[in-house]
């Protein structure tokens, strides 16, 4: 076990002394790096907010389907304010998409 400690600090070592001697010298074009990194942090980022509000709205849909199954007199309210929760849901999406679009 400690001859594995003594390697993995000894590969750490030479990954972290790599990133300085692979750095790109001289000029360099940052712009198409700032513009990858633009695009990768978008894509991310709005996978995210995308993801993240598909597990909302079926989240909302199943208690909705579940407090109508509970009360079926209420189903028409239950209906309503999850129409108006799944409504709100997606314009934050769509919120992150223009977000998105002006950032890139």
């Amino acid at each position: 076990m400690n001859k594995f400690k003594y390697v993995l600090f000894a590969s750490l070592a030479i990954a972290l002394m790599s990133v300085a001697a692979m750095a790109q010298g001289g000029a360099a074009d940052n712009e198409s790096t700032v513009s990858a990194a633009k695009a990768i942090g978008g894509g991310i980022g709005f996978g995210l907010a995308a993801g993240l509000a598909g597990i909302a709205q079926g989240l909302v849909g199943s208690r909705a389907a579940e407090g109508a199954a509970r009360n079926p007199g209420a189903a028409g309210t239950v209906q309503t304010m999850m129409i108006i929760a799944l409504a709100l849901i997606e314009s934050l999406v769509l919120f992150a998409l223009l977000i998105v679009f002006v950032k890139l």
